[in-house]
Formats: C-alpha cells, sequence, structure tokens
C-alpha cells in the first residue's frame, strides 16, 4: 500500500473519531442544559473501574476520590490525535498553578493488546509528569469505556502490517466524589481548559 493511501486511511480513521466525539459533546450538553439527566440530576458519565498502572499496581476509581479527575481514553500507536491532547492536557494543568496539585491526569488506553503497563510507562513520560497510564484485560477496559461512554474500534487493512484504534476524543473533568464536571472537545485551547476547570473547581 502507497504512503498516501496509509494516509487516507488514518484521516478517515480520524475523522470518524472526530465525529464521534462531537456527536457525543452534543449530547452530553443537551441532557440537561449541563450534561446531566432531567429525571436523576446525574451526569451519564463516570462509573466504577478496576484497572493497572504503568507502574503495575492495581487501583479502582476509588483510589482516586479526593481528587479531580482529567481523563483521556486512547493509546500509544495513535499517530496526532492522542499526543495532541495529552499536550493540550498537559499545558491546561501548567496553565492551572497551585490548583493543578488538586488534579490527577489520567490515560486510559483502549488498546490493552499492545499497551502494557510498560508501553505505558514509556509513552506517559512524554507529557505530564504525574500523568497515570492505566490498562488491563479487555473486559476491563471495555466496562471503563461503557462507563465513560467511550468509542473505540480495532480498525484493520489487508494492506498494513499493523492495525490502528478509532476512538472518540474527550477530556473527561471529574469531581472529588467521582461524578462528572464536564468534558472538552478536540482541540480545546489549553487556556480555555485550564480557566473552566479552576471555575468547576471553586
Amino acid at each position: 500500500m502507497s504512503r498516501n493511501q496509509k494516509l487516507v486511511i488514518t484521516a478517515l480513521a480520524l475523522l470518524t473519531a472526530l465525529l464521534v466525539g462531537l456527536s457525543l459533546a452534543v449530547f452530553l450538553t443537551e441532557r440537561d442544559g449541563a450534561g446531566q439527566t432531567a429525571s436523576s440530576g446525574k451526569a451519564l458519565v463516570g462509573g466504577p473501574f478496576e484497572l493497572v498502572t504503568h507502574e503495575g499496581e492495581t487501583v479502582t476509581d476509588k483510589d482516586f476520590r479526593g481528587d479531580y479527575l482529567l481523563i483521556y481514553f486512547g493509546f500509544t500507536y495513535c499517530p496526532d490525535v492522542c499526543p495532541t491532547e495529552l499536550q493540550i492536557m498537559s499545558t491546561a494543568l501548567e496553565e492551572l498553578g497551585e490548583d493543578a496539585e488538586k488534579v490527577q491526569p489520567l490515560l486510559i488506553t483502549i488498546d490493552p493488546e499492545r499497551d502494557t503497563p510498560e508501553a505505558l510507562a514509556q509513552y506517559v513520560g512524554h507529557f505530564h509528569p504525574r500523568l497515570i497510564g492505566l490498562t488491563g484485560t479487555p473486559e476491563q477496559i471495555a466496562a471503563a469505556a461503557q462507563a465513560y461512554r467511550v468509542y473505540y474500534a480495532k480498525v484493520e487493512d489487508e494492506g498494513l502490517s499493523d492495525y490502528t484504534m478509532d476512538h472518540s476524543s474527550i477530556i473527561y473533568f471529574m469531581g472529588p466524589d467521582g461524578d462528572f464536571l464536564g468534558h472538552f472537545g478536540p482541540g480545546t485551547a489549553p487556556e480555555k481548559m485550564a480557566e473552566r476547570m479552576k471555575e468547576l473547581m471553586e
């Protein structure tokens, strides 16, 4: 397969991820004007998970209680969308100043087949120093993705020696009690992200 064909496949995958992400963003904001259900007053995003950190430690969502969470679902083989969003997260945390200490950034892989703790350990080192990479069994990842309403799918092509992952691209901001506070779509300016997080933390 030619380089141009590979670029077309990658572009189509990224476009699909963007469209899914934007659709999710619209769904979240239109439910009750602020991403909540009208009946229960609770957001439809978030829930329990049990995963493994890039240091090999098993953790659950309860281990992060008391911290605000900035969560992104992606994978280490992602060509550009994931690194871009993780860099935005890192810059936004720098913009927060001292308030950044209240926020724990997380990368949850949607590619557990390749993203072992060792692979994640090498990857997260390129971004924020406190970024934690999380992986697990395919079933654990599926459960976490479902809780956060994340779309992902393996994309294979006979002309390629390896596969890629198609996925939604949304950054979630969760409260110290595990409740959904807000989300950020692809390409959100770090300054805007930091400003909104600060507002939600007040």
